[in-house]
């Protein structure tokens, strides 16, 4: 039964969220970033830098996943509601855990080999008694709150085109605002607006331009003359697949619009061209969906330099002046301030050591760019990497500090283009192979300079004023509290805290998985609580060449604090806390020229999620088990374990095909056998 207060508070609650200051009441956490401005920031203060070394776990729920856990639940009215993998939804009593309903929209699971970061979902919405959730198919539907009963659902994209969501749907004025991914598949990127009550289309706006012999209206003629050749054919990517925040007052929405499609842009727009409006931020009217500005952070853009990561909104004094800004740390490696009423640049400076670009230049708002990073065949170390400066992992804002506080990472990645690419067959006109001694070196490199940290920093002056070291990449969002503490998920199998002000590590407790998901906090009963989700995969998981074969995780969980909390995690299973005794892979078989082909099939194919060369990635395919090599084409043709993630891509290559792609990698253990192990 739902708690007997559930009706009015969820009725209250909603209710505050059509308030024109689009403030979440104090108590809860109604919205992805508990409010319009995106800063995840939370007044609430019984949990702070005095008492939290008394925090303790409340109660925590098993997730019935082994993928990424990138979602931050909502809390109204004492009932939390959280998503997995597949977008499965469970709403839970807030105090106590207890299950009060679960909804399955059973997404096909040859849906699963589209995603290019994991099967994941970062989020849900809510508003006027009704939950949000957008599906790995490309499904928006709206749960009765109460019952988790559908309301609506409509299908927000094309499914004979490779179209993905793995983002969280947005409620401004009304309307349910969702995008979408897909642009490592050759899709054309594009944001929706529904209306909030009956599911019906409101508004539409691309992010590139499509067939010109279809016609343009006035924004998208400006952006095609920023494109050359065909790139239509490619369907040019873009895609506004995270971020969104809103400003009611001025009833200007801003998106975040990705890579571009395919990366490599000799295939892409042959001539160059800026490619309007790939990483880029976008206003746009709530009303209408009209452009009205937009800035460009990485023109050209060919690694994959998103700019869809979070957005703050916020009030600051800069020169004297009170100026509404965004901020924004993207993939490329710079914090950008920007004036949210006009696009107008207000500041710009690199939170990472990064070789692309040296600065950027303030009279035209544009990247002082290395010429030397345009790759062509050979490969050229680029920093950042494609994991990028700061990913999808949520930063905060605190108004009590004036901090930003930011999960960045240092990375590196050899770039090259294939010999030719085909948009007939989407893909990212790239290559993973070939040129063994320069890959070699820039891997060395990468190895050695990759790393990780917290960095606390003053957005008007653009100082970093603390920092806190990570044992490596991969670490979580970020939530920051009225009591002077942020909360944040460590690669270390932690969830710490910290001084905001200072930095110091106040408190800390082994939670057996990453948190990579930001935590949320909210208040039931005059009692606080801390919730995060724990469970490592995403993107750096899979993109970052890293050591994570010695990161020994649990499972993914629903983890809950309170102070005084004294639930216990259940014991670590064995083969969690020890290294298995590994079984040498099988001897080679094949030729020289199966597994060059099949070096080939694996850079366009897995490399994405299993890591260039084999190494690290999702799964580590040199230490597949015996049982996994006899059951190789059944995993990667039949779809036996498809409900894991791994869809069949019989669609996609032949049986000999998928025998290249096996005796490579059975190459490649054979080659790193002694060092991995």
């Amino acid at each position: 039964m739902i708690r007997k207060h559930f009706a009015r508070a969820l009725a209250v609650a909603f209710a505050l969220m059509l308030t024109a200051a689009g403030q979440a009441p104090s108590a809860d956490w109604t919205m992805v970033g508990r409010t319009f401005d995106e800063q995840r920031f939370s007044p609430l203060s019984q949990i702070n830098d005095k008492n939290v070394g008394k925090l303790g776990l409340a109660w925590y729920a098993d997730l019935q996943t082994e993928r990424g856990m990138e979602a931050s639940p909502l809390e109204i009215g004492g009932v939390l509601y959280n998503v997995q993998p597949w977008n499965i939804v469970t709403a839970y009593d807030a105090a106590s855990g207890k299950v009060l309903w679960r909804f399955d929209p059973q997404v096909p699971l040859k849906f699963g080999k589209l995603a290019c970061c994991d099967i994941v979902s970062r989020g849900l919405a809510a508003w006027n008694g009704k939950i949000y959730v957008a599906t790995l198919d490309g499904r928006l539907i709206a749960l009765d709150a109460r019952s988790g009963k559908p309301v609506w659902s409509v299908l927000t994209v094309d499914n004979s085109k490779n179209y993905t969501i793995t983002g969280a749907p947005r409620v401004y004025a009304g309307k349910v605002l969702i995008g979408n991914g897909g642009a490592e598949m050759g899709v054309r990127g594009y944001v929706t607006a529904y209306d909030a009550e009956t599911g019906k289309q409101a508004w539409r706006f691309f992010t590139v331009p499509g067939n010109p012999a279809d016609g343009f209206d006035k924004t998208m003629a400006m952006a095609a003359k920023t494109w050359t050749g065909e790139w239509w054919k490619a369907g040019g990517g873009g895609t506004v697949w995270d971020s969104m925040a809103y400003d009611p007052a001025l009833r200007l929405v801003y998106i975040g619009v990705g890579n571009g499609s395919p990366w490599a842009q000799t295939f892409r727009s042959p001539g160059g061209g800026d490619n309007l409006f790939l990483a880029s931020i976008v206003a746009l009217n709530v009303d209408s969906g009209e452009y009205v500005w937009h800035y460009q952070t990485t023109p050209g853009e060919e690694w994959d330099y998103t700019a869809t990561q979070q957005m703050i909104l916020a009030d600051l004094r800069i020169g004297g002046r009170l100026r509404k800004v965004l901020m924004q740390a993207p993939k490329n490696g710079f914090f950008y301030v920007l004036d949210r009423r006009t696009g107008e640049l207000l500041s710009a400076k690199a939170t990472v050591p990064i070789n692309w670009a040296s600065g950027i230049d303030m009279k035209t708002g544009r990247p002082i760019e290395n010429p030397a990073v345009r790759y062509g065949k050979v490969p050229v170390m680029v920093s950042p990497g494609a994991g990028g400066a700061h990913n999808f992992n949520p930063m905060a804002y605190s108004p009590r500090t004036g901090l930003v506080y930011v999960p960045v990472s240092e990375t590196y990645m050899a770039y090259a283009a294939a010999d030719s690419f085909d948009p007939a067959k989407p893909g990212l006109g790239t290559s993973f192979s070939g040129y063994d001694a320069e890959r070699k070196k820039i891997a060395e490199y990468a190895d050695a300079h990759s790393r990780g940290w917290l960095s606390a920093r003053n957005p008007v002056t653009q100082k970093e004023v603390w920092r806190t070291p990570d044992e490596q990449k991969g670490s979580g969002g970020v939530l920051v509290t009225a009591g002077n503490l942020v909360f944040q998920g460590n690669i270390g199998t932690t969830f710490a805290a910290y001084r905001a002000d200072t930095g110091a590590k106040v408190w800390q407790m082994p939670v057996q998985q990453v948190p990579i998901a930001a935590p949320i906090t909210y208040m039931i009963d005059g009692v606080q609580y801390i919730a995060v989700n724990a469970g490592w995969g995403g993107g750096l998981a899979h993109v970052e060449r890293s050591n994570y074969a010695k990161l020994f995780i649990g499972k993914p969980r629903l983890l809950v604090f309170k102070l005084g909390g004294n639930a216990k995690l259940p014991p670590m299973p064995k083969e969690s806390i020890e290294v298995p005794e590994l079984a040498p892979p099988p001897k080679l078989t094949a030729g020289a020229d199966v597994v060059a082909k099949g070096e080939q099939l694996y850079g366009q194919n897995c490399a994405l999620c299993h890591g260039v060369a084999a190494r690290g990635g999702v799964k580590d395919l040199r230490h597949m088990s015996p049982q996994t090599h006899a059951d190789f084409l059944a995993i990667v043709l039949g779809g036996k374990r498809a409900a894991n993630g791994m869809a069949s891509f019989a669609d996609v290559i032949t049986p000999d095909q998928a025998e290249a792609v096996h005796q490579y990698l059975v190459a490649r253990a054979n080659q790193d056998w002694d060092a991995p192990k």
